[in-house]
């Protein structure tokens, strides 16, 4: 029997054809690789998006992140909805070696065979990109990827996510997107000294690559648990609120996937984060002796009072407030200095498309200077956060300077 060319070669595509994804599957993977914010770390700086090589820095060297695109032979072309699962579910590369978990599969683990398989399906419809993946430098043995069989011995176990019956469906959606593909806890976790998350603090914040990431859980008095479910939200899809402005990495997060997500998996995240139990209360701190409280006031009003206001208000959606931002209080005063050091720039996002700014002050204020402010909004308008002293403006002054933020 003979076949016109075309239908021919219709006859000769129809396994390919039969093996695509279903269209409702692919966007369901859109959707989902948003949420797990993929492009973030899979995009190197120089682009393009998901082809990987941006250097994520470890206290123990510096990794690359990996091409995801579905070339063959530097990307995941060659690869199966079997070893793309257990990349997500057991830290596992396609040869069966061991994953670093700056791949944050302590997390990703929790994802249900479903969801990975969409996820999958949606990097095949990528372009494919040829880019080698820049190799690693760690420390040794660290730099031998057997090294990590021995942390994941004690520190993970491969489990998908199981609904509690006891809870609401927004409690149970909650938990799985912050506890899972989301990975809030790869940044809002303390980590121990092998870089494993102490789970005994849950996403009471962490100090990470310069950056101080709060204390998200339960209802405390100030931070965000502090906010309603709206607030969260509004946060969440926008990058600011009342209350705070995201900036740095949070910034980021807010820009390449919360977004993007509906509002019920929002409003589900606030649900599970407000039923985590808070973190143990902590001694109130010391009140700032009143030479340096004097100064910095003195500082802030020239300097600060015009933008944040002079009782720390703020401005509406625009110029967070400064009374309970979990930055401003958290234990770790980085992210504060860092602000006044080199300013902070918020984001832009399809419900609110201007980008906030703050300006540098590193040219302007000594070290004691920066710390006397810093010292000033932590401990006044009702804020309960340990003074700062000189040396920490002046060693993240130096930091700043020699990594080439500044």
């Amino acid at each position: 029997m003979r076949f016109s060319p075309l239908v021919a070669c219709l006859l000769a595509a129809g396994p390919a054809w039969a093996q695509s994804p279903p269209f409702p599957q692919i966007e369901r993977g859109r959707y989902l690789a948003a949420v797990g914010d993929c492009t973030a770390c899979h995009t190197g700086p120089a682009g393009p998006a998901f082809a990987g090589g941006l250097a994520l820095n470890t206290p123990f060297g510096t990794i690359y992140s990996s091409n995801i695109t579905p070339d063959r032979k530097t990307g995941i072309g060659a690869w199966s909805e079997d070893d793309f699962w257990r990349a997500l579910h057991d830290g596992k590369r396609r040869d069966g070696s061991q994953l670093y978990p700056a791949m944050p599969y302590p997390w990703t683990t929790h994802v249900t065979r479903e969801d990975s398989d969409a996820i999958f399906a949606y990097l095949r419809t990528l372009p494919a990109v040829e880019r080698p993946k820049p190799a690693n430098d760690l420390f040794p043995p660290l730099n031998l990827r057997v090294s990590v069989d021995a942390w994941n011995l004690l520190y993970f176990k491969p489990e998908i996510f199981a609904p509690d019956p006891q809870q609401s469906e927004a409690w149970n959606r909650g938990a799985y997107i912050v506890t899972g593909l989301g990975h809030c806890g790869a940044c809002h976790t303390r980590l121990n000294m092998l870089g494993a998350a102490e789970d005994s603090h849950p996403l009471q914040g962490n100090t990470l690559d310069g950056w101080y990431a709060p204390d998200i859980a339960g209802k405390p008095p100030s931070g965000p648990g502090a906010w309603t479910d709206d607030e969260t939200v509004a946060y969440l899809q926008t990058g600011r609120n009342d209350r705070a402005l995201a900036t740095g990495p949070m910034a980021d997060v807010v820009m390449h996937s919360t977004q993007h997500m509906t509002p019920a998996d929002l409003r589900a995240i606030s649900v599970y984060l407000h039923a985590l139990p808070n973190a143990a209360p902590t001694p109130s701190a010391p009140a700032a002796d009143a030479k340096r409280h004097a100064a910095g006031m003195a500082l802030y009003q020239d300097n600060c009072a015009a933008c944040h206001g002079a009782q720390g208000n703020g401005a509406t959606q625009l110029i967070p407030s400064l009374i309970g931002d979990g930055a401003v209080t958290g234990a770790d005063p980085i992210t504060v200095l860092r602000a006044i050091l080199h300013g902070a720039t918020g984001n832009h996002t399809s419900f609110a498309p201007s980008d906030p700014a703050m300006p540098a002050f590193d040219w302007k204020l000594s070290d004691a200077e920066v710390a006397a402010v810093a010292t000033y909004v932590r401990t006044s308008w009702g804020n309960q956060a340990s003074a700062v002293d000189a040396s920490a403006a002046r060693a993240l002054r130096e930091k700043l300077h020699t990594a080439g933020d500044d």
